[in-house]
């Protein structure tokens, strides 16, 4: 038992990928989910499947996520459990090529949106004594990662958002917890690996192969395999858990 039943779950871009995978896995244990996501009609679809909220909002946009928290607490009241999983992987190029706008987007989208999530979550946990924040961060945040250095200081970033809000939570009752999930099957990791692949001068399918083969177990992970990890983070069984970064990654030894 998760005990997640009646639990209020909010999930930012939660219309599709991990955060729509999330979505439905926290729906089936019994929780109400609310969405938002850049892409409002998804947003919308994974609401109307699951029977629960979605909204279109950018997170990069304070109006625009206030728009939504105002929806979530009308509807809801307030949240147990916070994914704060949205975020973009910016452009792939080396270090003098990249567009500053581009490395702006890239924190902005990663960054300001958990941030703007985290502060709204936070006054409902500490009121009510209570809450699990958990944030998307990757694999990208523990290691290096040439041509990806806005993405790559992004997730490092969420880290040590991580580690700072289970220092001033835990004291009122709030874990919080960062997954890296590593190379996960799907449209956006496809996108990334031709962009590298360019960026690189190689074709798709050797960068796809060095992904798998810079893990201990020669593999690609699933957003099922990210929301069982979740899951867990926001059971009881993980009451006493913060402040920890989990990879979900097949151990990765070395980044492409």
């Amino acid at each position: 038992m998760t005990g997640l039943a009646g639990k209020r779950v909010v999930i930012t871009a939660g219309g599709g990928g991990i955060g729509a995978t999330l979505a439905r896995r926290f729906a089936a244990e019994g929780a109400k989910v609310a969405v938002c996501d850049l892409d409002g009609a998804a947003a919308e679809a994974v609401a109307a499947e699951i029977d629960g909220l979605g909204m279109g909002a950018d997170v990069t946009d304070e109006a625009q996520m206030q728009a939504f928290f105002d929806a979530v607490d009308g509807a809801f009241g307030g949240v147990d459990v916070l994914c704060a999983n949205a975020g973009t992987g910016g452009p792939a190029a080396p270090i003098e090529d990249i567009d500053y706008a581009a490395w702006q987007a890239c924190l902005s989208s990663n960054l300001d949106g958990a941030f703007l999530a985290c502060r709204w979550a936070a006054r409902h946990m500490k009121a009510q004594g209570s809450g699990r924040i958990i944030l998307t961060s990757s694999t990208s945040g523990l290691f290096g990662v040439p041509t990806r250095a806005p993405y790559v200081a992004a997730k490092w970033g969420i880290i040590g958002l991580t580690k700072t809000l289970a220092m001033e939570l835990g004291p009122h009752g709030i874990t919080a917890n960062a997954i890296c999930p590593g190379a996960v099957d799907g449209d956006r990791m496809e996108r990334v690996v031709a962009m590298e692949a360019h960026a690189r001068g190689v074709p798709a399918d050797e960068v796809r192969t060095l992904y798998a083969e810079g893990t201990s177990m020669r593999t690609w992970v699933n957003a099922d395999d990210i929301a069982d990890s979740a899951l867990y983070l926001a059971s009881h069984a993980a009451k006493k858990v913060s402040g920890q970064v989990l990879a979900v990654d097949g151990h990765t030894e070395r980044m492409t």
